[in-house]
């Protein structure tokens, strides 16, 4: 079986929402799932239930890698999902050259994207540690002004009004443990 799957990341989005669903449905997809969710997001209920629903011998197709996965990491591990339940990727449109992992050569090529995404990820890491360590050095580094203990006011002040400590940590947008962390001090 064919399926399809497109996303955009807002609401605001659905005309290239509708021009990827109607891109898919002319390239065969008999099924195509989508949803309107940031690609950053963890859970994708409708990538979940693709995945899910595919079987030996289907093939998915989507109109970029970006409306797919998060990044090219992931992309690779869901490509390595693919092949290991037997199913195969098409990306319609990547620089103007469409990728299918049923083929040796496209699959070479993501592999080397993947490679080249994870270089560049590793020297950027390294030239923020050279520039953190250089500011240190200056006396200009401070780090990232902790979000919570400046909120530590409005968190004693909402947990003494019986305020629980998940429905703090929701309405400041913190973690729990921060929560904990702040009404601790």
């Amino acid at each position: 079986m064919i399926f399809g799957y497109a996303r955009t990341s807002t609401h605001d989005q659905q005309h290239g929402l509708q021009a990827q669903i109607d891109e898919l449905k002319g390239q065969g997809c008999e099924r195509v799932y989508s949803e309107q969710v940031s690609g950053t997001e963890r859970t994708r209920p409708e990538l979940t239930k693709l995945l899910d629903n595919l079987r030996q011998g289907d093939v998915l197709y989507v109109t970029k890698p970006d409306r797919l996965a998060r990044n090219t990491q992931h992309l690779l591990e869901l490509i390595e999902l693919l092949e290991h339940k037997g199913c195969s990727l098409v990306i319609l449109s990547m620089g103007g050259t469409q990728l299918d992992t049923r083929n040796a050569t496209s699959k070479l090529m993501l592999t080397m994207l993947g490679a080249i995404a994870e270089f560049e990820r590793a020297l950027m890491k390294e030239r923020q540690r050279e520039g953190i360590a250089k500011a240190k050095e200056q006396g200009k580094y401070r780090g990232r002004k902790p979000t919570a203990m400046a909120q530590s006011q409005d968190i004693q002040k909402m947990k003494s009004e019986g305020v629980s400590v998940t429905d703090i940590a929701k309405k400041l947008n913190i973690s729990r443990m921060s929560v904990y962390r702040a009404l601790s001090e």
